[in-house]
């Protein structure tokens, strides 16, 4: 409801997870000028004390008695912003991310009729409301009067549950972060269910669907500066290949190319860098146009004035179908359960912390593919570090899915600035006994 008067009122909305820290959280109203929080009474202990005015929204109505209940006469244009999304920045602070009317638009009506939404269909709402996926849960639906589900945090958290859950309430359409999905399709299922189509997306899918399962599997893919979605395919039943599925093709109004470092386009079947374009562009970064102008880049292959594209720093490659392989990363940023993470960041923010002289962050994944921050530090001289103690400070200044699962105190880093040494020396050790 908040979500919906804000965009008919002619704002724009910036979500905002109350787990946050609460440095953090006003550090992204200071920086999004926010003017408003709409929040809950219960929430209020937790937000940062800010001259930002606040209304809640279960006890703060007879504030609005004094308005007229009037329709609203407004001109809102397909350029004007719709919301902004902070994600991870390398630089100790996150960036938001400008995402239009425009923008927003061409995700719902691809998403309406690529699934042929209709009001009668019953989807879910899984992802936190500061994920991006969220806004890709909500408006295709909300505008196509289908209903929206939410479960409880318990059920959210447990496969079989969730299971029940679409069953029961007879779910026809839902979203799920790829490893919440890879829960799921591993459970049996009715032969018969409602459920039409599972959609996931946000990191790289492993598996492949059993041929007993009553609904289909399409895998999506896309940056947050792509608003949600980029490219999508079905998940192929039964499929017995070495290769992880593939991240399908683009979706209606998206160009996509596969670069070499020179911005020159690379044959079939090579690696190279994912740059895209299109109506779902978003803006840029608010306040960084430095950042913006190094990542949203003049389209090589346009004629249109102003045409631009977005430089992913993943690395693809075509298969002979046309569709999409993810291979990785051309840099260091990371993705768990779905959150995108510039270790940079949590290394600027480790630097500050008076007993740390040097740190490194990487990712460990296991042999099972599960994936957790491991954070290599160096104490200052004469200083000792401590665990809890550094893990109680990043606490208080980033999101729990950026706090590191393992601490590691060295003597010094390896020369290898990204850790190297350190991934191969520690990769086939189990985590739990750093």
């Amino acid at each position: 409801m908040a979500l919906l008067a804000i965009l008919k009122a002619g704002g724009a909305y910036v979500p905002l997870d109350p787990d946050y820290p609460t440095d953090r959280l006003a550090y992204m109203l200071a920086d999004a000028r926010v003017t408003t929080l709409l929040t809950q009474s219960s929430l209020l202990e937790r937000l940062p004390a800010a001259k930002t005015s606040h209304f809640c929204l279960d006890s703060d109505w007879s504030r609005l008695e004094a308005y007229a209940d009037d329709n609203l006469e407004l001109e809102i244009q397909a350029e004007n912003l719709a919301y902004m999304i902070y994600t991870s920045g390398s630089t100790g602070r996150p960036k938001g991310v400008q995402i239009s009317h425009a923008n927003l638009l061409n995700l719902v009506y691809w998403h309406r009729r690529t699934y042929n939404v209709q009001p009668e269909d019953r989807a879910t709402q899984l992802a936190g409301i500061a994920f991006d996926a969220c806004v890709w849960e909500i408006w295709p639906y909300l505008t196509a009067g289908a209903s929206l589900y939410l479960p409880d945090a318990s059920t959210r958290l447990d496969p079989e549950q969730l299971r029940d859950w679409l069953v029961n309430e007879h779910i026809t359409l839902s979203f799920m972060p790829t490893p919440m999905a890879e829960g799921v399709l591993t459970l049996a299922w009715p032969e018969t269910t409602a459920l039409r189509a599972l959609l996931t997306g946000g990191d790289k899918l492993h598996y492949y669907p059993s041929d007993k399962l009553p609904f289909r599997l399409i895998n999506h893919y896309g940056p947050t500066e792509f608003t949600v979605v980029t490219s999508a395919g079905d998940v192929p039943v039964g499929a017995q290949e070495e290769r992880a599925p593939s991240i399908g093709k683009p979706i209606a109004n998206t160009q996509i190319y596969v670069l070499d470092k020179h911005l020159q386009l690379v044959p079939q079947g090579v690696p190279g860098e994912l740059f895209v374009g299109g109506a779902s562009l978003a803006r840029g970064y608010l306040q960084r146009a430095d950042l913006t102008a190094e990542l949203f880049v003049t389209h090589p292959f346009s004629t249109e004035p102003g045409a631009r594209l977005y430089r992913t720093g993943d690395l693809v490659r075509y298969l002979p179908d046309g569709s999409l392989e993810f291979l990785g990363r051309i840099d260091a940023q990371v993705k768990i359960r779905g959150y995108r993470i510039e270790p940079g960041e949590i290394e600027a923010i480790l630097l500050q912390h008076q007993a740390i002289r040097d740190c490194s962050v990487i990712l460990h994944e296991d042999k099972v593919g599960n994936r957790r921050l491991v954070a290599y530090l160096v104490a200052q001289e004469n200083a000792s570090l401590d665990r809890e103690d550094i893990r109680a400070y990043l606490q208080e200044q980033v999101p729990d899915y950026m706090v590191p699962a393992v601490m590691v105190i060295l003597e010094a880093l390896p020369l290898t600035r990204m850790a190297k040494l350190i991934g191969a020396h520690y990769r086939s050790q189990s985590c739990s006994t750093w």
